[in-house]
């Protein structure tokens, strides 16, 4: 370009970068010759030579009881290992399942200074708050497993809610001509009236509005807040063919009816815990549906690393496909 502008290297940079007194018309050659060739800044060349570091704060409960949000840490360690030659940091911010907890930990991450931030949003309201409070930095923000983002500019990564419930009912009304009783089965903890839990019952009942001609099939439900089999019992299952668990506990159901030795109960489930691939590969559980959560974590940083170190444009909602697992399509990962 120095050479086309007959100029030294150093005025067109100083150009580029808009520093230090030009003559106008030099000026005009330079951008003309950029514009012409299209020239494009190597944003990774720059950053490697200025040894620039990006940290990104990673705000999720802990893992090491809960075999779902070690998924999610496996993908987010994956991607540390592969963006940390461009200067990538991670932060880590986790907390118990609690909401004294996620509390104390949502302070430290407010008073935190970093570039990017990757949340899961567990506690809606006080998720609410929090985004609320952190939008004030004008920090990038992408949140994964629940998205949260209406009224505000974070993005997501994950999958759709209501579409993963709408599916689970279209998976219910399979091959059923006859009357089908179904349950939803809530086992939730206290904190679970998230979002994601909601949207996917929300799904689950649109499928059978919008396919009014399914008048075959009667609802009802039962809530647990405990996840013990114990709190299950006989009578809950009374007439029941098909039921429908909207997180991850489909094998505390499944448990119970095998030792009930209780058959033909159609079981749908989200999730591929290995308890839940037990039952899946008995036939207990009929069907799963994966939401990938090993990839919500990589593609969360992913999303941060092309955001502030390439910057580029990026999508800002990036859902998971949905997939259905059976026990004849599962095929796992083997190292």
């Amino acid at each position: 370009m120095a050479e086309l502008a007959n100029v030294s290297p150093g005025t067109v940079d100083r150009i580029i970068h808009k520093r230090g007194q030009v003559a106008q018309e030099t000026v005009d050659k330079v951008n003309a010759i950029i514009e012409e060739f299209g020239y494009k800044r190597n944003i990774l060349a720059s950053n490697l030579a200025l040894n620039k570091k990006f940290h990104f704060a990673v705000f999720l409960p802990k893992s090491e009881t809960l075999e779902y949000w070690k998924s999610q840490v496996d993908g987010i360690e994956k991607a540390a290992v592969e963006f940390s030659k461009f200067g990538i940091v991670l932060d880590y911010f986790f907390y118990d399942y609690n909401l004294t907890s996620f509390k104390e930990s949502s302070q430290k991450v407010l008073e935190f200074d970093c570039d990017g931030l990757l949340f899961a949003p567990i506690f809606y309201e006080d998720s609410v708050r929090f985004l609320n409070e952190y939008q004030k930095k004008n920090i990038p923000v992408v949140m994964i497993d629940s998205n949260i983002s209406e009224g505000n500019d974070h993005a997501y990564v994950g999958q759709d809610a209501f579409q993963s419930g709408y599916l689970a009912g279209r998976l219910i009304s399979f091959a059923v001509k006859n009357e089908r009783q179904v349950l939803i089965f809530k086992i939730t903890r206290e904190i679970e009236s998230t979002s994601v839990y909601l949207q996917r019952i929300d799904g689950f009942y649109s499928y059978f509005k919008d396919h009014n001609e399914l008048t075959n099939f009667k609802f009802s439900e039962v809530t647990l807040k405990d996840s013990r089999i114990d709190q299950l019992s006989l009578e809950m299952f009374s007439g029941v063919s098909s039921i429908f668990v909207p997180n991850s506990r489909a094998y505390i159901v499944a448990e119970f009816l095998e030792k009930n030795n209780i058959k033909g109960v159609r079981i749908i489930g989200f999730d591929l815990l290995k308890e839940n691939i037990e039952y899946l590969n008995k036939g207990i559980i009929d069907f799963l549906i994966n939401q990938r959560p090993e990839d919500q974590g990589y593609m969360g940083i992913n999303y941060l690393y092309k955001k502030l170190v390439l910057q580029e444009d990026v999508e800002s909602t990036n859902y998971i496909p949905l997939e259905i697992i059976l026990k004849e399509n599962y095929f796992p990962v083997r190292n």
